[in-house]
């Protein structure tokens, strides 16, 4: 084995896959709670400009708007905040990569640069799990 390898290995085996995984779920989930948050005025209440976004400009097929748009807007509150604390860790990081590809097909097709630094950190949460800082792991359900 050669010395560049070694090092590779040695700093490998000194990172625990935790804080990495607390820093994938933090930073994907990031940008869905903030664009959740645009589509709402106070709490969770629908703002027009959301209803009109999905009625005219985002065009999701097989949902009619109102529905697209409720459950998009609720989709980036809740499965952010359950990345963050680590529970439901897989089945919300599958939620928010078939948000991505709803995006990703049929909103914003060129967006793709941006979809894909989404896609790959929910990918590695759905392969790998949220790690040792996590409710999942605290509950023993991961």
């Amino acid at each position: 084995m050669n010395a560049i390898a070694r090092i590779h290995d040695r700093i490998g085996a000194a990172i625990p896959s935790w804080p990495l995984a607390l820093l994938l779920r933090v930073g994907v989930a990031a940008p869905f709670f903030l664009s959740g948050r645009t589509k709402v005025d106070g709490f969770l209440t629908l703002s027009p400009s959301t209803h009109y976004l999905f009625a005219e400009e985002y065009r999701v097929p097989l949902l009619p708007p109102e529905t697209a748009a409720l459950i998009a807007t609720y989709a980036e509150h809740l499965l952010p905040i359950l990345l963050v604390i680590g529970l439901a860790t897989r089945p919300a990081a599958l939620g928010l990569l078939a948000m991505t590809l709803v995006i990703q097909l049929f909103v914003v097709p060129g967006g793709w640069p941006t979809h894909l630094l989404w896609a790959g950190p929910l990918i590695y949460l759905i392969a790998r799990g949220p790690g040792a800082a996590s409710l999942d792991r605290l509950l023993k359900l991961d």
